[in-house]
């Protein structure tokens, strides 16, 4: 991720603490998307289970809802409500998590400004697209 040229540059403490900050950053972003596209996927899973539910023609059917790792069974009225809430909750846990990503991206940004001003194009912080 980071490479250095073969011309000799001086990295000072604070230099090397700078990168190290933005390699921790790196990771943590890459982190942070990945459960947020973990999050997105357990939504549209609540959103296709709610959206087939209404499909159902039987309102005294009792239905099955995991609770840990239990089925508890409840009414189709009860169930569509405990799917609402798994989806604001979800709802919440990805817009704070974009949220930290945000800033985590404005902390790269600066990093790259500063990282970039002083050793130009013998260090290289864009991403491997692999």
């Amino acid at each position: 991720m980071m490479t250095y040229a073969a011309e000799d540059v001086n990295v000072t403490f604070e230099d090397q603490q700078k990168i190290n900050k933005f390699a921790r950053n790196t990771n943590r972003m890459s982190e942070l998307k990945d459960e947020i596209e973990a999050k997105k996927k357990s939504l549209q899973n609540l959103e296709d289970a709610s959206d087939d539910l209404m499909m159902c023609e039987d309102d005294a059917m009792l239905i099955p809802y995991q609770i840990g790792d239990v089925f508890i069974s409840h009414s189709q009225e009860e169930t569509q409500e405990m799917l609402e809430a798994g989806k604001e909750a979800l709802q919440d846990e990805i817009k704070a998590l974009e949220g930290r990503v945000s800033s985590i991206q404005e902390v790269l940004g600066d990093l790259k400004v500063q990282l970039y001003a002083k050793f130009g194009n013998n260090i290289n912080l864009e991403a491997d697209e692999s």
